[in-house]
């Protein structure tokens, strides 16, 4: 069933998930007048990728996360990568602290919560490497009061249930700083929608977008199709942005952009190992994250976090990978095959070529039974019972592959990027991790790259939503300090008041 009827708007953004709702709540505060809608395939906001049970729930701010330190040849440790995951954290602070005390977001600890973040390794070289990054990210005052020891009474003190029974006499060291949290992206998206429909958005869910294509006047015309009775409707738009997680790929292709050309896609899929035990939760307040095993992707790297979701508290222990061809949890068998083009298909087997250590961990790790993957989960909770530990299958990621300089043909990356027209008007987000915690960052490179026009009177009301728009935050450690502060006791993160052990 079709519907020739045409609506006409100034923004469309394809997904209900959190980068959608950033950038369409930035909109809303910088353009109060222009129209948006939002079309939504599942039957509500953040069910995909930015549900709370689909990722770890990890506000990434570079404090635990070791993959995002490199060790140099000379042993020094780059921290440069840190560095620029923190600021971008720190930006997204303050979007939402700006978000709570305008009114427009209410009860943040439904959404963020004080959790100290720790790195913790086992082994002399390992242990050296860790007190070598401690004290490159300490002497930076974004990472003020990071804490480094090896001292098992003090790692008992900090970290008891990973310490208990711990037979392994093999050196053991962890770092801890008290400025991580905890972050229920699920909730925030639900809570950012309930603002945008109050701003008169209009959001479609059940509408899955099935073409994407240009008008001759040069705006992008989109069909629409009803999930429930198949009904095809047709909405144009100035700017489109493409924000559909895994299914951002096909719907880029489709635009024909030649931004998009030889831009591929590999899924991969997560599944988490969660306790519930209150006697067992209760014993462990941190997020802990380890080291990659050797040959194993970044997006691997073990760790066990203490979880807030519905006011109750968890425990979780992962990542293990697994594969599908899926782009999505909710999508297709045929999603990988499909998105193999003439443009791409080389860029594609070069990748599969480089890429055959990784495809045969991604083999191991799917064949891992219950019991192996407690083994694993032993590595870090010594005493853990199979009982007490469940497996979640988590969300479905899409890492980029494209060629690169550096990389050559079929470079896999990791992380997130922004790919848009060269006139600014539809841009569309692949990738991965730590896209969420970024999405400000994230959304504000999508606005100055589409809407330059507008950045020099947007300035102002950019500079009171984000108080460090356009300053390096590592240069200015008052303004650090100043920031912390005041997105803290926005926020509600009083460590004192949510004070756990």
């Amino acid at each position: 069933m079709s519907d020739d009827r045409q609506t006409k708007t100034d923004v469309i953004l394809i997904g209900a998930g959190i980068m959608s709702a950033t950038l369409g709540s930035m909109l809303k505060e910088l353009a109060p007048d222009w129209d948006i809608k939002v079309f939504e395939k599942l039957g509500s906001a953040g069910e995909e990728s930015s549900n709370e049970w689909n990722n770890a729930g990890t506000g990434h701010a570079a404090l635990c996360e070791l993959n995002y330190t490199d060790e140099k040849a000379d042993g020094s440790v780059d921290i440069g990568k840190a560095v620029k995951i923190n600021e971008q954290f720190q930006v997204s602070r303050q979007f939402w602290s700006y978000l709570v005390e305008s009114g427009r977001l209410r009860n943040p600890h439904e959404f963020i919560m004080p959790i100290p973040h720790m790195s913790m390794v086992q082994g002399e070289s390992n242990v050296k490497f860790l007190k070598r990054r401690h004290e490159a990210m300490s002497a930076n005052p974004l990472f003020k009061g990071m804490e480094f020891s090896d001292d098992p009474a003090k790692l008992e003190e900090w970290i008891p249930l990973i310490m208990k029974d711990r037979a392994s006499k093999e050196p053991i060291a962890a770092t801890k700083i008290d400025t991580g949290t905890d972050v229920n992206f699920g909730a925030l998206t639900r809570m950012m929608f309930d603002y945008l429909k109050k701003k008169n958005v209009e959001i479609k869910y059940k509408s899955s977008v099935d073409d994407i294509k240009r008008t001759k006047d040069g705006k992008w015309e989109l069909k629409v199709r009803n999930t429930d009775n198949g009904s095809v409707q047709r909405h144009t738009a100035n700017f489109v942005f493409i924000g559909g997680g895994g299914g951002s790929l096909h719907l880029l292709q489709k635009s024909g952009i030649p931004e998009g050309k030889s831009i591929g896609g590999f899924p991969v899929s997560g599944l988490f190992m969660v306790c519930k035990n209150p006697d067992v939760v209760a014993q462990h307040h941190a997020k802990v994250y380890g080291k990659a095993p050797v040959g194993a992707p970044p997006m691997s790297v073990p760790h066990l976090d203490t979880r807030y979701i519905d006011n109750k508290k968890s425990l979780l222990f992962g990542p293990f990978a697994g594969f599908t061809p899926k782009f999505l949890k909710t999508g297709s068998m045929f999603d990988l095959i499909s998105s193999v083009k003439p443009h791409n298909v080389f860029t594609m087997l070069a990748a599969g070529a480089k890429n055959l250590s990784l495809t045969k961990y991604l083999i191991e790790q799917v064949l891992l039974s219950k019991e192996k993957r407690m083994e694993e989960l032993r590595q870090f909770v010594p005493n853990a019972k199979s009982e007490d530990w469940e497996l979640l299958v988590a969300g479905q990621r899409v890492q980029v592959i494209k060629d690169t300089e550096a990389g050559g043909k079929g470079t896999l990356q990791f992380g997130t990027e922004v790919v848009s027209a060269a006139d600014g008007s539809v841009a569309a987000l692949l990738g991965a991790s730590p896209g969420a915690s970024t999405a400000v960052s994230v959304m504000l490179e999508v606005i100055k790259k589409c809407f330059p026009q507008h950045i020099q009177t947007w300035e102002p009301k950019l500079k009171e939503m984000i108080p460090s728009y356009g300053v390096p935050l590592q240069s200015k450690p008052e303004l650090i300090e100043e920031i912390d502060a005041s997105t803290s006791r926005a926020l509600g993160l009083d460590r004192e008041l949510h004070a756990v052990n």
